[in-house]
């Protein structure tokens, strides 16, 4: 069934849909010609979806370190191919992307029980990690590109998302309860209400063996910093998306940072740090889970030179 039509988005729309600011917009419009906005009544500017899809997509290419002047006058195809292209990684076996491909098409149909069953057997034939790193990670990128341009509607996306969270979770309750350091708290900060990164960083820490302690989305400061010290976790994990704006989810960290004591870390995950070019003390910033297992390895080692001088 196609997607209804929609209508044309205000800048204030376009601003909260692809976390490109009003500014932003108004200086490509210049600078490059697009987008080209129409006009309401009120001379205030109305973007017709097809630019809001393109605008979408190239939000997405900006968070994997591409410049704008690489991106903003391409024409919508050439980024389309290009997302296809740097969304992978290593090379994958051909089954792989078979394994995209039916989820994709299991979406369209809205074959809820038939989804259920093929990520189910995709999890069983990987394994958790390689489920989380090679596959989902992957396909929340196709997803998040069909929707973007309208080829998939939010109530495909949403069951999407809620039929990977339940395979997530079902890996996770499978692992042996870890206990290995570093404890870590998993959450997110008020605004941020996407559970499934938080998820995946949970499933690839499990396989690590690590302690998690999971507060769910949406935690403020004082309270994440209240129940770290309880818990007496070494890390406070943080999920971002695209939702957030990355000054403001900068600000709120800065926030958590000041309340937390030193010797407790933050992992701030998420695509949304791609694009940022500055360190804030006490914070890492992870914007793929599969540099994950390196941090580990690296929190690892310290903890072990401490623990030798401390000993």
């Amino acid at each position: 069934m196609p997607t209804p039509q929609l209508p044309d988005a205000s800048i204030s729309a376009v601003e909260r849909e692809t976390g490109l600011s009003k500014d932003t917009l108004r200086i490509w419009e210049r600078r490059y010609g697009f987008p080209l906005p129409l006009r309401d009544a009120h001379g205030e500017r109305l973007y017709p979806q097809e630019q809001v899809h393109k605008l979408r997509l190239i939000s997405r290419l900006l968070d994997r370190g591409l410049r704008p002047s690489q991106l903003v006058a391409a024409p919508l195809e050439a980024l389309i191919a290009r997302a296809s292209s740097d969304s992978g990684g290593s090379a994958r076996a051909p089954e792989d992307g078979e394994l995209l491909d039916t989820t994709l098409r299991l979406l369209a149909a809205y074959d809820e029980a038939g989804l259920r069953s093929h990520l189910s057997v995709a999890l069983q034939r990987l394994g958790l990690q390689r489920f989380v790193i090679d596959f989902a990670a992957r396909m929340n990128l196709r997803v998040g590109e069909a929707w973007s341009l309208g080829q998939l509607s939010i109530s495909q996306e949403h069951l999407y998302t809620e039929q990977m969270q339940h395979q997530l979770r079902q890996g996770i309750g499978a692992t042996y309860p870890g206990a290995r350091h570093p404890g870590v708290m998993l959450t997110t900060l008020p605004g941020e209400e996407h559970q499934l990164g938080l998820l995946m960083a949970q499933a690839c820490l499990a396989v690590e063996g690590i302690r998690c302690v999971s507060l769910g989305v949406q935690t403020p400061a004082w309270e994440i910093s209240e129940a770290a010290q309880r818990q007496g976790v070494e890390v406070v994990g943080l999920s971002f998306s695209e939702a957030l704006r990355q000054k403001v989810a900068l600000q709120m960290l800065k926030d958590l940072r000041a309340r937390l004591p030193e010797q407790i870390e933050i992992w701030a995950g998420g695509a949304l740090w791609a694009r940022l070019r500055r360190r804030l003390p006490g914070v890492r910033f992870i914007t793929r889970l599969d540099q994950l297992p390196r941090v580990i390895a690296d929190y690892r080692a310290q903890y072990d030179t401490w623990s030798e001088h401390t000993g």
